[in-house]
């Protein structure tokens, strides 16, 4: 499609120059040239959401250290084999709170596909709090993991949250973002989905 865009574009503005109503043709120029920007970009849905830094190279994910509401210890190690989008996050936040419906759709979407989506909160409260957030937000696809000791952010170094991890079926970082997106927007599945049908490989 840049390609496309560029040949649309180069061809009105000839004839822009050409015609004898040239101030109509630039205008159409224009229009077309913005019309098809998005797709010269790369945008469309074929690359990562915005916001999303892709890993310069592959690297294994931190060891993060998590509960359940039982108790139970669990690290990303416990998830081998799935690929996995870590969400740290906390009830009284505001941009955590709006895409969290997001993840939970999406997590029900690919429950059978492969991916875990792990959202993990640093509330005070614990469990209280997620589970009362998740009940009244009707949260049905996501399991309440508490970062209670502080030990997820401390390993992901998170300086805010939203902050997540896209991690890769060997336990590799494909990318991270800060911040909070529409998970289930076209752009954020097309990433969720390739990540899907990629080929294990060996660390490194």
């Amino acid at each position: 499609m840049g390609i496309l865009a560029l040949l649309l574009v180069g061809a009105s503005i000839a004839c822009a120059v050409m015609s004898m109503r040239g101030l109509a043709a630039l205008v159409f120029a224009a229009a077309v040239g913005l019309w098809l920007l998005p797709s010269f970009l790369g945008g469309g849905g074929g690359g990562a959401p915005a916001g999303f830094a892709m890993a310069a190279e592959s690297r294994p994910a931190p060891t993060a250290e998590f509960k359940t509401p039982a108790g139970k210890r669990l690290t990303l190690a416990d998830f081998r084999g799935r690929v996995v989008l870590l969400n740290l996050w906390a009830t009284w936040c505001g941009p955590c709170r709006s895409e969290m419906p997001s993840l939970d759709r999406l997590q029900a979407m690919h429950r059978d596909d492969g991916l875990a989506v792990v959202t993990v909160s640093i509330d005070r409260e614990g469990s209280v709090a997620v589970r009362r957030f998740f009940d009244q937000s009707g949260i049905r696809s996501l399991s309440p993991y508490l970062d209670a000791n502080g030990k997820t952010s401390s390993a992901l170094g998170a300086r805010s949250i939203p902050t997540t991890l896209l991690i890769d079926r060997t336990g590799n970082v494909i990318g991270s973002l800060i911040g909070a997106i529409e998970w289930d927007s076209p752009e954020a599945l097309a990433l969720i989905e390739r990540s899907l049908a990629a080929e294990s490989s060996p660390s490194g």
